[in-house]
């Protein structure tokens, strides 16, 4: 085995009762994945703390079917990730691999691969030990936020196994080749601290702090017309391929011109000319 909101306003725990959601909020009921909606953002913890929230395939199902559910709620426009305690994700268990260790491999990769290809903005919540492919979860949300426990652990070759998952080029991109080299080839494991500091994460919080801190940053995102939300996210992937400024000028020319002509911008552009008229 690899081992590897705004507040939250309601609670369900599988297997040990259940906690009424407050007025206005909404859940959907699974085993190993806890689904939570507020302020358009979509909160979705792996929920199997025993395991270390291990991703197996059933996991990677239910981790599908709650991005999809999310996907068709019109009124969430973002999606933090995070773990339940003590660890955010703990790796993949290869002992699903069966007999095609490439199929196997994919398979089990699928969990946080689905995460990659949701149009909506992803957080990671990074709130413990992210293992492996459980790292390669938080590689692959749009932003990385950690909790000062949290550990980026590789230990792809300390396991005596290749990185996989698109790992090394996921690291390389968002931290660069030399932080990438120091946590695959010289098993350096980083903190939260320092996790901000390389570039991996964007900010560290302290524990208590982080899930309300990523859920408050998302709910940023959730607060802008969707449509224009997933638009630009699908820009910021798309200008990296890019080579000038004059081509990305170009690229970016015909959705902004869209943007104009949305009812949410004809609306915003009323309301300040009235600020404006009333000074």
């Amino acid at each position: 085995m690899l081992e590897p909101r705004r507040a939250v306003r309601h609670s369900v725990t599988f297997g040990c009762g259940f906690v009424p959601p407050v007025s206005g909020a909404k859940l959907l009921a699974m085993d190993l994945v806890k689904v939570e909606t507020a302020d358009g953002v979509g909160t979705i913890t792996l929920n199997d703390p025993d395991r270390r929230n291990a991703v197996t395939l059933d996991m990677c199902q239910e981790l599908d079917e709650a991005i999809s559910g999310l996907e068709a709620d019109q009124s969430i426009n973002a999606l933090v990730i995070t773990g339940a305690a003590p660890a955010f994700c703990a790796g993949a268990d290869l002992s699903h691999l069966g007999d095609s260790a490439e199929e196997g491999l994919l398979a089990i990769y699928e969990g946080f691969l689905r995460v990659g290809r949701s149009p909506l903005p992803t957080i990671a919540a990074v709130n413990g030990a992210a293992v492996g492919a459980g790292m390669n979860l938080a590689l692959i949300c749009d932003v990385r936020l950690a909790g000062c426990s949290a550990r980026f652990d590789d230990r792809f070759l300390n396991l005596g196994i290749h990185p996989g998952g698109g790992h090394t080029w996921m690291f390389q991109n968002i931290a660069g080749p030399q932080a990438t080299a120091a946590a695959v080839l010289f098993s350096e494991v980083l903190d939260g601290e320092e996790a901000a500091r390389v570039g991996l994460a964007w900010r560290c919080y302290e524990d208590d702090a982080l899930l309300a801190g990523a859920q408050e940053m998302a709910a940023r995102a959730g607060a802008n017309p969707r449509d224009l939300v997933i638009r630009t996210k699908q820009t910021i992937q798309d200008i990296k391929w890019v080579t000038s400024q004059r081509a990305a000028v170009d690229h970016e020319l015909g959705p902004q011109a869209w943007s104009t002509r949305q009812p949410a911008f004809a609306a915003k552009l009323a309301k300040l000319k009235a600020r404006i008229t009333s000074r």
